[in-house]
C-alpha cells in the first residue's frame, strides 16, 4: 500500500457515512449502543465513527485495551473544536490541516475527524511512520504533495527524523513553501529538539497541553488571537478561554510564581470538557475532584511564570524525590539531550537507600557515533552537574538500542521505573515495539537493577 493516494470529498463522505449507518441500522445498532472500531489508519475508520454517532450510539476506536471511558457532551465539544481550529491552530476553510496522530488516539478524535470536517478544511490521513514507510523523507513529500498549511504531531516523530536523518537527506528536495505552522502536544519537548525543527522547517513550533479528559487544548499559543508566536522555551502556552489554571502545593495552598507544584483547574471547566466516566460518576468525582475541592486536578506537575505562561513538566509522579528536593524528569532529559552524541533519552526514579530515590537515565546516541558508551556516561554525568548541580545525584547512565513508546509517541517511564524495581509490568496494547524491553533489562541490570524483574507481559 506504500504511496497509495486517496482523496475523499465532503459528498462522498456524507453519501457513505449515510450507507454505512443505513447498514448499521439493519444489523440492530441503535441509540445508546456501543461500538467498538478496530481499524487502521483510513478513510473508512473516520466513516465508522461518524456513522456510529449519526445513529446516537457510542463508539470506541480501539488504541489500547484498557479506555479511560471519558464522556463529553456532543454540543460543547464540537463548538469548541470548530472554535479552536481557526482560534488556537489559525486554519482557514481553504487550508490543508495534517493531523500525524493515531485516530484512536484523543488527539485523533478531535483534530483528524470532527475538528477539520466541522470547520471545512482538508484533513490529511497519514498510515505510516516518519522515518522508514520507505524513507525519513514522507513528512516533507507529504508537507509538499498536499500543500499542507499546517502540521500537528508529537516530539518523538521530530526526534526520530532527526535521529535517522539529522542533514535531511532525504527531505530537502521537497518544497515547504505551504507550511505556516507546526503544533507538538502529548509529551515534554527538549530545547534541543524544538530548535532543530525550527531550523529545518523554518515556521514557529508551537506547543500546547491538553488531556483526553479535556478534548482539546488547555494552554496554546493561539495563532488566530493574535499571541507572540515567541513564547517563552518550554511553556505550553497561555490557558485557553475558559481555564481558570492554579498551581497547587501538596497542602492546598498557592504556590508562587515559579515554583513546582500541581497544576488544577478551577471549576466550572469550559464547553467540550468531560461530564463523567462511562458508568462510573463515583470514580469520576473521587479521581479528579477529591483531591482538590473546587478544582478539577489535571495530576501533571508545573508552574506559573510572573506573565501567566504555564510551564508543564511532567505528570506528578515523574516527578522525582532526591533525599527531599523534588527535581522534575524533563529538566534532567532536558539536559542530557544536549550533548551532541544525543539522539534521544529518557529519566525515570529508582530506590536508593539513602536517598529514597535517585534518577536513572537511559539514552539512544545518534547514528554514526562512535565513542564508547562508558566515555558517553562519563560525559553525560558531568553535563548533569554542569547543568543541574550535584543536588540531582545523577550517576546512573545506561545506553540502548531503542526506548519504549506508545504509537501516540509518550515514553514508557512509569514501566521502565517498575522494571527497573523488580515489578511486575503489563505492557500496554498500545505499545508501539515490545521488544525493547530486552535491551532495557539488559541495561538496566548493568546498572544494578531489575536484577529479579520478570519478564513484561502483553496485556492482549
Amino acid at each position: 500500500m506504500t504511496n497509495t493516494v486517496r482523496r475523499v470529498t465532503y459528498n462522498e463522505l456524507f453519501e457513505k457515512v449515510s450507507r454505512l449507518a443505513g447498514g448499521l441500522q439493519k444489523l440492530g445498532v441503535k441509540k445508546g449502543d456501543r461500538v467498538v472500531i478496530y481499524m487502521p489508519l483510513i478513510p473508512e475508520a473516520i466513516m465508522a465513527m461518524l456513522a456510529t454517532v449519526r445513529l446516537g450510539a457510542v463508539h470506541s476506536v480501539v488504541f489500547g485495551d484498557k479506555p479511560k471511558g471519558i464522556q463529553r457532551p456532543t454540543g460543547g465539544h464540537l463548538v469548541t473544536l470548530m472554535f479552536t481550529m481557526n482560534h488556537i491552530y489559525g486554519v482557514q476553510p481553504d487550508d490543508v490541516w495534517w493531523n500525524a496522530s493515531d485516530l484512536g488516539w484523543v488527539v485523533g478524535h478531535s483534530y483528524i475527524c470532527y475538528g477539520p470536517l466541522l470547520f471545512g478544511a482538508t484533513s490529511v490521513m497519514y498510515e505510516g511512520k516518519p522515518d522508514r514507510t520507505p524513507d525519513p523523507g514522507q513528512y516533507f513529500r507529504i508537507i509538499e504533495q498536499h500543500k499542507v498549511s499546517a502540521l500537528f504531531s508529537v516530539p518523538t516523530s521530530f526526534r526520530v527524523l532527526r535521529r535517522t536523518d539529522p542533514e535531511i537527506k532525504y527531505g530537502r528536495k521537497y518544497s515547504l513553501n505551504s507550511l505556516r505552522t507546526i503544533f507538538i502536544a502529548g509529551e515534554h519537548c527538549d530545547i534541543e529538539t524544538k530548535s532543530w525543527i525550527e531550523k529545518t522547517f523554518k515556521v514557529p513550533v508551537l506547543n500546547n497541553w491538553w488531556q483526553t479528559e479535556t478534548g482539546s487544548a488547555i494552554t496554546a499559543t493561539c495563532v488566530g488571537l493574535a499571541q507572540s508566536l515567541n513564547p517563552p522555551p518550554f511553556t505550553t502556552g497561555l490557558p485557553f478561554c475558559g481555564y481558570d489554571i492554579r498551581v497547587l502545593r501538596p497542602d492546598g495552598s498557592e504556590a508562587e510564581p515559579n515554583e513546582l507544584g500541581r497544576i488544577v483547574v478551577k471549576l466550572p471547566l469550559p464547553p467540550g470538557t468531560m461530564s463523567t466516566l462511562y458508568r462510573n460518576d463515583e470514580l469520576f468525582e473521587k479521581l479528579y475532584f477529591q483531591k482538590y475541592p473546587g478544582f478539577y486536578d489535571t495530576m501533571d506537575a508545573g508552574y506559573k511564570d510572573k506573565a501567566g505562561y504555564v510551564f508543564v513538566t511532567a505528570r506528578d509522579d515523574d516527578v522525582i524525590n532526591v533525599a527531599g528536593h523534588r527535581i522534575s524528569t524533563s529538566s534532567l532529559e532536558d539536559a542530557v539531550l544536549r550533548h551532541p552524541d544525543v539522539a534521544d533519552a529518557a529519566v525515570f526514579g529508582v530506590p536508593e537507600s539513602t536517598k529514597g530515590q535517585i534518577p536513572l537515565c537511559l539514552y539512544v546516541v545518534k547514528n554514526g557515533v562512535r565513542k564508547t558508551p562508558t566515555k558517553l556516561s562519563v560525559e553525560l554525568i558531568s553535563l548533569i552537574r554542569e547543568v543541574i548541580g550535584p543536588i540531582a545525584a545523577f550517576r546512573l547512565v545506561g545506553k540502548v538500542e531503542n526506548l519504549p513508546r506508545t504509537r501516540s509517541g509518550k515514553t514508557m517511564r512509569k514501566s521502565m521505573a517498575d522494571f527497573a524495581a523488580n515489578k511486575r509490568v503489563i505492557l500496554p496494547g498500545t505499545i508501539e515495539d515490545p521488544t525493547v524491553f530486552k535491551d532495557i533489562k539488559r541495561a538496566l541490570q548493568e546498572l544494578g537493577y531489575a536484577m529479579n524483574a520478570p519478564d513484561p507481559v502483553s496485556s492482549d
